[in-house]
């Protein structure tokens, strides 16, 4: 079984230096959250007042921290499938080229002897035996007197040359903002929101692509000075590594499974030895049903060393035939008005693994009432999902939805709107703007542009939709994912799950023709 370990370590009162107002409470909820819903086994935890670990003391005093560092990495204990997380939200300072983490009795008059540097840190790290280790660091508070650096660039090189993945809260320059409204940290406000149930980024290169949006959002909400996120992931394929299991959809899966295998995938391979690779690449939560190894098999055998899923088009639709179109600027405005053509299915019996009954949604479709079918559509998805109480979608749920009934409903909808609406419709647009289950943020925007989600370079709210038959090709369906916008915590977030929902559901299109 993979173990997950991690060390929290968060200082808001210093004996020589500025104190911070909620580096503290950071720690704290950090280590609830690597607890309670990354499910880690072991998160030791130093603050002002943390409890003793097995009789010593974790005030955040250097000799503390130190005999701690020293005790636990004194020899190997994971094995390179396990991981390890260290969290610091505290001061740092660069001082002669070399980063320092400063414990709560750091003093600047003497960094070298009161301070920790990241180097010795990260080779206690390493020597813990995981090849899965992640360092989160909020150590930017303000610049000191004398200096103009805080901690990043020596830490980068040292990420890059180490294997280690690095996420900063901004560069070396520039200054961590604490905001009192959140009585947060703005960086670690945004990556408890990435990594938990608000952002659901399952992946390294998802949780940058969060962060470094999500930041800055905040700090010009609230008025606080610029600062980055920077985030090191060497070599590449680590950014497609899988650190929330329980969020990954199955692109994500069997894109980190094919960075953990060579180029080639064999046919013949031993299903004992995926099953043993995928243990490897299950970071968070090794109990997965056996039938997800199975499927993940399948997938890699059809994806080979490819970057995209294609899917065959005679699955849950008509073919589909795309203008082409190439990547400039120039060109975009022509692919961004140009139409999809799809020929409409003939649905023969309204097919359902769970026993939905689709007639009503049939005759809303029929009748061109397509805001009744769209709320019927997410209804009706819901309970395919059996995820009518909790009223949304989540990640684990669309990885399991019935792909019958996901023909169904597509196929109800390309039939009735003539070419118009469905998943495989707004796949398609995904797909003519290059786009894939873990894009940035703009391409989601030229995305939600195409399709009518956005007017004005601004995200519409569900009942500002076109529920008329010229909407927008594309449009429709949308409360599985628009609603999101309303119902979850904020715009910002619910854009955010509505990006993963529709990777999601476009990598169960991709699986379900895979597989037939």
């Amino acid at each position: 079984m993979v173990k997950n370990w991690a060390l929290v370590i968060g200082i808001n009162h210093y004996d020589f230096l500025q104190p911070l107002k909620y580096a503290k409470r950071d720690a704290e909820l950090m280590q609830n959250l690597l607890h309670n819903e990354a499910g880690f086994e072991r998160v030791f935890l130093f603050t002002d007042d943390s409890p003793s670990i097995g009789g010593e003391l974790t005030r955040p005093y250097r000799a503390n921290l130190l005999r701690f560092l020293q005790q636990l990495f004194e020899r190997p204990f994971l094995q390179p499938e396990d991981n390890f997380w260290f969290f610091f939200n505290g001061h740092g300072m660069s001082y002669a080229e070399q980063d320092y983490l400063l414990p709560a009795d750091g003093n600047l008059e003497d960094i070298e002897n009161t301070g920790i540097s990241l180097s010795y840190v990260t080779e206690c790290l390493r020597n813990s035996g995981s090849d899965n280790i992640v360092l989160m660091l909020d150590a930017n508070h303000h610049h000191h007197q004398g200096s103009s650096l805080g901690i990043g660039r020596q830490t980068q090189n040292l990420a890059r040359q180490t294997g280690v993945i690095s996420i900063l809260s901004c560069t070396a320059n520039q200054s961590s903002a604490e905001i009192d409204a959140l009585q947060q940290g703005a960086f670690t406000h945004a990556l408890l929101e990435g990594l938990g149930s608000q952002g659901q980024c399952a992946t390294v290169k998802r949780l940058h692509q969060y962060v470094s949006f999500r930041v800055p959002e905040l700090l010009a909400h609230y008025k606080y000075p610029l600062q980055t996120p920077v985030i090191n992931a060497e070599p590449v394929a680590k950014s497609q590594r899988v650190v929330i299991q329980k969020y990954a959809n199955l692109h994500d899966i069997a894109k980190n499974q094919r960075n953990g295998l060579p180029t080639e995938v064999n046919s013949n391979r031993e299903f004992v030895q995926l099953e043993e690779l995928w243990s490897r690449t299950n970071t968070v939560n090794p109990s997965v049903e056996k039938h997800t190894v199975k499927d993940i098999s399948r997938i890699a055998q059809y994806a080979g060393s490819s970057e995209n899923f294609t899917p065959n088009p005679t699955v849950c639709a008509s073919p589909v035939q795309v203008m082409s179109h190439d990547k400039t600027h120039n060109n975009y405005a022509q692919a961004h008005t140009s139409t999809l053509t799809i020929a409409q299915p003939a649905i023969d019996d309204l097919a359902s693994e769970r026993g939905i009954d689709y007639q009503r949604l049939s005759e809303l479709l029929a009748a061109g009432d397509w805001k009744g079918a769209d709320r019927e559509t997410f209804n009706l998805m819901l309970k395919a999902a059996a995820r009518e109480e909790a009223g949304w979608l989540d990640i684990p749920a669309i990885n399991k939805f019935p792909d019958t009934d996901l023909c169904t409903i597509d196929q109800l909808w390309v039939k009735y709107s003539k070419g118009r609406f469905g998943f495989t419709v707004q796949k398609q647009i995904w797909e003519s703007l290059g786009g894939e289950p873990d894009a940035d943020y703009e391409t989601w925007c030229k995305f939600g542009d195409r399709i009518g989600w956005r007017v004005n370079n601004a995200w519409r709210f569900y009942s500002d939709l076109n529920f008329v038959d010229d909407a927008p090709q594309g449009h429709f369906p949308a409360a599985a994912a628009v609603d999101l916008l309303t119902v979850r915590q904020g715009w910002v977030v619910g854009l955010f799950g509505c990006m993963v929902g529709f990777s999601a559901l476009s990598s169960r299109l991709a699986q379900s023709s895979v597989m037939q």
